[in-house]
């Protein structure tokens, strides 16, 4: 495994790919609204992404066809945006999106209510966005990696929920997934020291229900096994010689 250090410089980068793409999800959760399509939150993302001169991450990543991924109720990640599929009131949208600023990549993710939800819904998101934040009490130098994950479970757990498994955050710089990976579930090895420099985009994926999922025959988009709500929390954060940096968040 080769986990990059970040310079001065490409943290300068880092920063700036982060600040813009917090832009764009504000710009994004403005726009969302019942009655539009998830293709219309598509090309409001990428419009915002290409106007700071910016390339959106996802585009033919993969193959993937969207800049933004549009992920409604069930739907865990990787919703393929369509002007079909509506957004109607009392839905949670996930919106997944990165750009690349100067050859550097930064990624982010925010589940919404669209409109008045569920409490059960309002909980999920607000357990899921939660325990990133438990998660990123540890990412400081000198603690392991996993610690970071098996925080996350922990507190995701706690309330009944499922920890997705078989997607995990990442490591990010010059390209959008770079080692290490990372579980939001604990591990039985401690995994890397953390060092300053290392630039990791961290993200909760939590089902009201089961932890198990399903591929669509699209290829990409990923849902609940059991059909129940998913959240999505993601932040590109730094590490540091003291508190975490949140690249992609100016205020928490």
């Amino acid at each position: 495994m080769s986990v990059s250090i970040k310079s001065t410089r490409e943290i300068e980068l880092m920063k700036e790919a982060g600040r813009l793409l917090e832009i764009t999800h504000k710009e994004m959760e403005k726009a969302l609204k019942p009655g539009m399509s998830t293709m219309d939150i598509n090309r409001i993302g990428e419009e915002v992404i290409r106007s700071y001169g910016c390339i959106p991450s996802f585009l033919n990543y993969n193959g993937y066809p969207a800049s933004i991924c549009v992920s409604v109720n069930d739907e865990v990640v990787h919703g393929i945006p369509d002007k079909n599929h509506i957004i109607r009131e009392g839905d949670i949208v996930s919106l997944d999106a990165g750009l690349i600023y100067k050859g550097y990549h930064s990624d982010a993710a925010r589940t919404h209510a669209v409109g008045e939800v569920s409490p059960e819904a309002k909980k999920l998101m607000e357990v899921t966005k939660q325990s990133f934040f438990e998660g990123i009490k540890f990412a400081k130098a000198g603690h392991h990696l996993h610690e970071i994950s098996a925080a996350i479970g922990a507190y995701a757990e706690s309330f009944g929920y499922g920890v997705v498994r078989d997607l995990v955050g990442h490591g990010i710089g010059t390209h959008l997934h770079e080692d290490p990976q990372i579980p939001n579930f604990a591990q039985r090895r401690r995994g890397i020291r953390l060092v300053p420099g290392m630039t990791l985009a961290i993200e909760p994926m939590i089902n009201a229900g089961t932890w198990k999922v399903a591929w669509l025959d699209d290829d990409w988009t990923v849902v609940t096994e059991d059909g129940s709500l998913s959240a999505h929390y993601e932040n590109t954060v730094l590490i540091t010689d003291g508190e975490p940096e949140i690249l992609t968040l100016s205020e928490a």
